[in-house]
């Protein structure tokens, strides 16, 4: 709207009120009526179709690798949901996907060494891209 509007503004007529606004001193309802709005269309249409073939399939493809990792860390560990967001999202932020120092002293005290690789090489298994 701003692109369309900004280069009428010369064209029409107004002054300024005493609260200081605007008013339009004439109808201007022909300008906006039927304003050619493609530019507008197309950028949605762009954003529609990037959210369709990009942002949801990777969204899915999270939800399955997460649901997979939960499901294998239920049958190991019987860890609370909290607990499990929390192991994956630490895994997630390192960027060899493994849990770090402080992580394994502090929230994950009680996993063995053995029992942390596994759960390293499980989440590598199923977050790494193929």
């Amino acid at each position: 709207m701003e692109s369309h509007s900004h280069s009428l503004l010369e064209f029409i007529p107004w002054s300024q009120t005493a609260d200081h606004n605007v008013a339009v001193l004439t109808d201007t309802s022909d300008y906006y009526r039927y304003f050619d709005a493609t530019a507008q269309a197309e950028f949605l249409f762009d954003c529609v179709a990037y959210t369709l073939t990009n942002i949801i399939p990777q969204e899915v493809a999270y939800l399955q690798q997460y649901n997979a990792m939960k499901s294998w860390l239920d049958e190991q560990f019987q860890m609370s949901d909290k607990l499990v967001a929390l192991l994956i999202r630490f895994l997630g932020q390192s960027q060899e996907g493994v849990l770090s120092k402080r992580a394994r002293e502090n929230e994950f005290a009680l996993f063995s060494e053995e029992e942390v690789q596994q759960i390293e090489q499980r989440y590598a298994l199923y977050f790494t891209e193929p």
